[in-house]
């Protein structure tokens, strides 16, 4: 990696680069489900779906644009190809085509477990590094959990209970 100004330390900004690429292949891929799920969801209430999701798509590709800039920003070159996705995900791919409303939703809510608790953790890591990178993962991650709470609204009954 080549050299770039910083006050954060060579080796650190090596393993910060990694960890934000990580991140990076997530959102890449989340955006991506997200994408198939507003095209694949199916119901009496496939429009409040469908219309919720696009704008969860055009943030989380917005999240992946800023993380690509960090990288950047600290000498290294993101990477946002199919290939690089694949061999950073640590989850399984996301399996359901054309489903219904509490199908897709369910599933969905696992994905957002999955990314918002590897947010967590990178936001512990960055935090020892590099604070500026730590707010910007806090911000997304704060976004994330939004978007969560709103398709668990679709699946709580009034006790706030979801039924798997």
């Amino acid at each position: 990696m080549p050299t770039h100004r910083t006050l954060i330390e060579q080796h650190d900004v090596e393993h910060l680069v990694e960890l934000l690429q990580v991140r990076l292949s997530a959102l890449n891929d989340l955006h991506l489900t997200l994408k198939h799920v507003h095209w694949n969801v199916v119901g009496p209430t496939f429009i409040g779906v469908h219309q919720m999701i696009d704008p969860q798509v055009e943030t989380v590709r917005g999240f992946a644009d800023v993380l690509a800039e960090r990288i950047a920003t600290l000498g290294g070159a993101p990477a946002g190809t199919p290939s690089v996705i694949e061999r950073d995900r640590t989850w399984d791919d996301y399996s359901l085509g054309r489903d219904t409303v509490d199908a897709h939703l369910a599933a969905l809510d696992i994905v957002y477990d999955g990314v918002i608790a590897s947010h967590r953790a990178a936001i512990d890591q960055a935090g020892k590094i590099d604070p500026v990178s730590e707010d910007i993962l806090i911000g997304q991650t704060g976004d994330l959990e939004q978007f969560q709470w709103f398709v668990r609204a679709h699946l709580e009954d009034p006790q706030g209970r979801i039924a798997r």
